[in-house]
């Protein structure tokens, strides 16, 4: 079965975008996407690193932000070690792979983003992801290699999905098809424009803190693409901008 989409952000060293395509193939993934990576491209050191998984190098999608490489993703999961203090559910690998293995099975896009190695994800990041997920560590030394990260959460695909075959959707892992990211951040975007024309987002200082929180208020929402295209409708006629069109009268 195809699997989840891995998503790796700014990525500083070849080596380790190579060593991650290697084991992506090792476990049964394909889908590698680079979001400005901090290395020429292609790249000499990543291709030695990679030794057999060369093309799904050379297939790699590059973008510039992360916004556009999850775009067409719904159910989006990020690694991160840290304590963001968001309202966010926190999962062990083994528990992200279950429901990412749900939205596979029912031909939903998904994946899991990565952070660089020196500073990991951006709480911007975070906050256009659904959940975060945690690989429990010593907690004396926490710290992984990105490509171990990508090993660990890869191997953990694997063994629920190709080891396990009778592998069975857990009832309350099912949803209906929730809207991509693109969606989500045009919807986003738009209702922020309206509260920056009307002052909500009041003083300065604090729309960072406000925005943060109402965009991790609707991702818990979980909201389909219909839900979203209402919410746009309604910001648009409390805004007075509806524009409903005149029934056409006939000749």
């Amino acid at each position: 079965m195809p699997g989840p989409a891995i998503i790796l952000s700014h990525p500083q060293l070849g080596e380790n975008i190579g060593a991650a395509a290697r084991v992506m193939l090792n476990f049964g993934l394909s889908d590698l996407r680079l979001v400005n990576p901090r290395v020429e491209w292609p790249n000499e050191k990543a291709d030695v690193m990679a030794v057999g998984a060369v093309d799904i190098l050379k297939n790699a999608r590059l973008y510039e932000r992360t916004e556009d490489a999850i775009a067409d993703l719904g159910f989006v999961v990020v690694t991160t070690g840290r304590d963001r203090l968001m309202s966010k559910r926190v999962l062990t690998p083994e528990e992200a792979v279950a429901e990412l293995a749900v939205e596979v099975r029912e031909a939903r896009p998904c994946g899991i983003l990565f952070g660089a190695e020196r500073t990991g994800v951006t709480n911007e990041e975070v906050i256009l992801c659904d959940a975060i997920m945690t690989i429990p560590t010593n907690p004396k030394f926490m710290s992984l290699n990105l490509a171990q990260s990508v090993a660990v959460v890869a191997y953990e695909w694997w063994k629920q999905t190709e080891v396990k075959p009778d592998f069975k959707i857990p009832t309350k892992f099912r949803r209906t098809h929730l809207a991509n990211k693109e969606d989500l951040v045009g919807f986003f975007e738009h209702l922020e424009g309206e509260l920056d024309r009307t002052e909500f987002l009041f003083p300065p200082e604090k729309r960072e803190g406000m925005v943060q929180n109402l965009r991790n208020m609707w991702h818990r929402a979980e909201l389909t693409y219909q839900e979203v295209q209402t919410l746009r409708g309604i910001i648009r006629a409390l805004s007075g901008t509806k524009n409903r069109r005149s029934p056409k009268t006939k000749d």
